[in-house]
């Protein structure tokens, strides 16, 4: 890959330890970062850099092995599946730790973040230190722009304390090598990042095109930072900006390509990518754009049907004893056009697929909206040829004497949402999910930001009436203020958020917000902060809904699946610690180097 201007980037190889940024990916707006001073000159120049962290947001979700896939595995909804190898995030206690390979698909994707997240906070501070000696039309132009950025800066922090907690806190643009950082405190963060969005909410405006910042999503992160900062009353506030600003409504009527299709409901037309942009679809906030043939675009798509639809073609066996599936494409059953051709890799726990379903009702899980393993049937083309009885017939895990017919049920057993993660792809042989916009926040997720808020204060009325506003429009029964808790409304967002949420950075989140309080969680446990790495909500709501962790389980390979309380933050690369030679970046408890931390700063260094 090619490497940006040295002084410029020297920055982000000791932060982040290594750089993956590549020109490839600036190519819509002149970002050079060679002649800044013939660049950062107007808004056009600025909305360059703009442009840049948009691309570092977006590519959480697309490629191969995606990082969101390690957000996910971090969770109680998800493990990663891929089993003929060693390298992939499964024994956690043993492949997390600061010094091992922690940015390949092959095995997780943390490096990933702290590389990425920095990047984009470079190109926010770049346009923010420049603002004053660039020219504008006006004033409001200016305050757009830096509202703009101010957003980044704040998407890509709200991220960084919520997967490594204290890191440092970078304000300005970096001109000249620079090795003495020091972590600052993740509440200090946070508070600048708020006063920033308090600014941004006043000037970024709703009016602009698909893709870019609008005010309800400034509104939307400022309501996740205020609840990190135990604000909830702000929170109320800042969420009340978009649900009742008169901009934003939840999908409720079909609309868009299928609307017509009485086979079909408002959720899977929610879901379709022609229809995440289009004008009748008043429930986006914020997207990231990926467009077959745009330029600065992903090659092979998002490949959502690679990554999180199980590895139908192998392993399962008919009755008989027979290969029973097949995912070419182009067969007289053609089960690979219809759902894509899988690897297991984010493979879905029982949390996701079966217990949070107890509403037969909800549209979000109605018939054709998932796939269900027993729904597919039986399709090699060899079973045919032999006229064996199961061709055609609905697969079955076990035979009726009880023998497993799938001999790796952890990659190529399990129901996945179909609706969701359905991308017609047009480049692969055999689909893998092509091109789509995708959703960053969307207004139900708002709800349910607002509801949490309502349970902090303990107005379980207003919780339940903000989380049956999600529910009632997936056609499911409203629940109860009396049935109220914090694991309703994670609940709610794994049926509603599924591969669009940051899931792990959502339960640190929750669970900082417990220590914080000392609220008792519903299983009776009060946390607090100064024990946070060792005892924590994160890892008992995982042991308690993940069916994979702690339990036993072993992979075909005999690889466990463990996890630990301390994964509740993740380690900071150790290379991006070795290189800042003059200064000090903290380790997090459990990892190795967390015996030589120095206080956090409290305060934000001029």
């Amino acid at each position: 890959m090619k490497t940006q201007s040295k002084n410029i980037f020297l920055l982000i190889t000791v932060l982040l330890s290594a750089l993956s940024c590549s020109e490839e990916y600036l190519k819509p707006k002149p970002l050079s970062f060679y002649s800044p001073e013939n660049t950062y000159i107007d808004a056009e120049g600025m909305r360059g850099a703009l442009v840049a962290c948009a691309i570092n947001m977006r590519e959480e979700w697309y490629g191969d092995a995606p990082p969101i896939t390690t957000e996910n595995i971090f969770s109680e909804g998800t493990v990663e599946g891929t089993t003929d190898k060693v390298g992939p995030a499964q024994n956690l206690n043993l492949q997390i730790t600061p010094d091992a390979e922690l940015n390949h698909t092959n095995f997780n994707r943390i490096g990933w973040y702290w590389i990425n997240e920095y990047s984009g906070i470079k190109y926010a501070n770049t346009v923010i230190s420049r603002i004053d000696n660039a020219n504008f039309v006006s004033e409001e132009e200016k305050n757009r722009i830096l509202g703009t950025a101010y957003f980044y800066r704040a998407y890509f922090y709200y991220r960084l304390v919520h997967q490594f907690g204290d890191v440092p806190l970078l304000l300005n643009e970096v001109t000249a090598p620079k090795v003495n950082y020091y972590s600052t405190s993740r509440m200090v963060i946070l508070k600048k990042m708020k006063e920033d969005l308090d600014f941004a909410e006043k000037w970024v405006s709703d009016n602009v095109d698909r893709g870019e910042i609008t005010r309800g999503a400034v509104s939307h992160l400022l309501t996740k930072v205020n609840l990190s900062l135990g604000l909830f009353d702000d929170a109320i506030r800042s969420a009340n900006n978009v649900i009742n600003g008169g901009i934003y409504s939840l999908a409720t009527s079909r609309f868009g390509i299928n609307a017509m299709d009485n086979t079909k409901n408002v959720i899977w037309d929610l879901h379709r990518p022609e229809n995440k942009s289009v004008t009748a679809n008043h429930e986006a906030l914020l997207l990231v754009i990926d467009r077959f043939g745009i330029e600065g675009g992903f090659t092979n798509g998002i490949r959502t049907m690679r990554n999180c639809v199980p590895n139908i073609g192998r392993n399962i066996n008919t009755p008989s004893g027979k290969k029973g599936v097949n995912d070419a494409t182009g067969l007289e059953i053609d089960i690979s056009t219809k759902y894509g051709r899988g690897i297991g890799r984010n493979r879905l726990t029982s949390y996701n697929t079966k217990s949070i379903w107890n509403d037969k009702s909800d549209l979000r899980h109605a018939k054709g909206m998932w796939g269900i393993m027993t729904d597919l049937v039986y399709n090699d083309p060899g079973l045919k040829k032999i006229n064996d009885p199961y061709y055609g017939k609905p697969l079955q895990l076990f035979s009726t004497a009880g023998k497993i017919l799938c001999t790796d049920t952890i990659r190529s057993w399990f129901d996945w949402p179909h609706y969701k993660l359905f991308v017609e792809d047009f480049e692969n042989s055999r689909p893998e999910g092509g091109h789509t916009d995708w959703y960053v926040f969307r207004l139900a997720e708002t709800y349910l930001l607002r509801a949490e808020a309502y349970y902090w204060k303990g107005d379980m009325g207003s919780t339940a009436a903000d989380i049956n506003s999600v529910r009632l429009r997936a056609n499911s029964a409203p629940i109860a203020s009396n049935q109220v808790n914090i694991g309703t409304i994670l609940d709610e967002r794994s049926r509603e958020l599924y591969y669009e949420e940051p899931r792990k950075t959502e339960l640190t989140r929750i669970s900082y917000i417990f220590a914080l309080t000392g609220k008792p969680a519903y299983n009776g446990k009060v946390y607090n902060l100064k024990n946070f790495s060792d005892d924590n909500f994160f890892f008992d709501r995982i042991i308690e809904k993940n069916d994979f962790y702690n339990k036993g389980v072993k992979n075909l390979a005999g690889t466990e699946y463990t996890i630990s309380p301390y994964h509740v933050l993740w380690p900071v690369p150790a290379n991006a610690i070795r290189a800042n030679t003059l200064g000090h970046i903290n380790q997090n408890k459990g990892y190795s180097g967390y015996d030589t931390n120095v206080p956090p700063l409290e305060k934000i260094e001029e």
